[in-house]
């Protein structure tokens, strides 16, 4: 883990501390350093930026309500693993919710960080719109391990921590995630 990945850590988990023994304040901090990163992951997962927003916003309520749980460990990491595992079963939830009451949305927007980007070129932005597509088709454990993995930069065994399976399970799953996109996006390389 490098300097700045420590350091950032060592900031959550003493954030986490306070919070644990009162200072609500703390939250605010941790909300401010994760949000961003949390709606990007939840997009990607979800496929949509209005329920990604909710999510994000769920997962610091559950945050806040286990603030006394939470146990920090030697895990490098154990922080962010936490939070995604947070984040990633609300996101689970809310698909499978999703898939048994179908909606048609007046209007999805893409990844927040391309919104109002000029500089996109029609083929850049079709690029785009097409792996957005590709790995929101994908099954969600496939999508889950492989956002984690080639977004967030997790480790297979962080992603299996999140994801409540073997390391071998996250391999896997990345490995057929990525043949799944190669065969739909075959025409785009």
């Amino acid at each position: 883990m490098s300097e700045n990945a420590t350091a950032s850590e060592n900031i959550d988990l003493t954030a986490m501390s306070r919070l644990a023994s009162g200072e609500d304040r703390a939250l605010t901090g941790i909300m401010e350093r994760w949000k961003s990163r949390l709606i990007s992951y939840l997009v990607r997962f979800t496929g949509s930026e209005t329920a990604a927003i909710d999510l994000a916003q769920e997962t610091f309520v559950r945050l806040y309500q286990g603030r006394t749980r939470f146990r920090p460990t030697t895990s490098p990491n154990c922080f962010s693993s936490w939070i995604f595992g947070i984040a990633a079963n609300l996101a689970r939830n809310h698909l499978r919710w999703q898939s048994r009451h179908p909606t048609l949305p007046l209007e999805e927007v893409g990844d927040p960080a391309s919104l109002g980007d000029p500089s996109l070129s029609a083929e850049t932005a079709e690029r785009t719109t097409a792996i957005r597509s590709a790995i929101a088709s994908l099954p969600s454990d496939l999508r889950e391990a492989l956002i984690l993995s080639e977004y967030e930069a997790l480790s297979h065994a962080e992603i299996a921590m999140i994801a409540g399976c073997s390391v071998k399970a996250v391999e896997r799953r990345i490995s057929h995630a990525r043949e799944q996109l190669r065969g739909e996006l075959k025409a785009l390389l």
